[in-house]
């Protein structure tokens, strides 16, 4: 896999996770007040609400930390640019430096 793959995925991962946040309330409003948080009729509950997105939280954020550690092995090393680099500089030739010419108002 390649390094921009892993930037597009840790991307996608991000505005996931900063959503899931957002739409959290540390208050217990949130998406899950959304659904009737006081009464019996709530879809799902206000507590399972509550537990989907705290494990989707904890799942986005493991599967970021895990992208970025996998993303650190794909990233392109310049060990062999360098001997390629000193290559190109040997086959340059040097010039001697033009001194500068002064003028003399006279």
């Amino acid at each position: 896999m390649s390094y921009t793959a892993f930037l597009v995925l840790i991307l996608i991962v991000a505005i996931a996770l900063i959503l899931i946040v957002m739409v959290q309330n540390p208050k217990g409003g949130g998406l899950s007040s959304s659904f009737g948080g006081g009464g019996a009729q709530s879809l799902g509950g206000v507590q399972n609400t509550n537990n989907f997105l705290d494990r989707t939280t904890w799942t986005l954020a493991i599967a970021m930390f895990a992208l970025i550690l996998l993303a650190n092995f794909a990233i392109p090393r310049g060990g062999d640019n360098n001997f390629e680099l000193n290559n190109t500089l040997e086959g340059i030739e040097t010039t001697a430096p033009v001194e500068p010419t002064t003028t003399t108002n006279e």
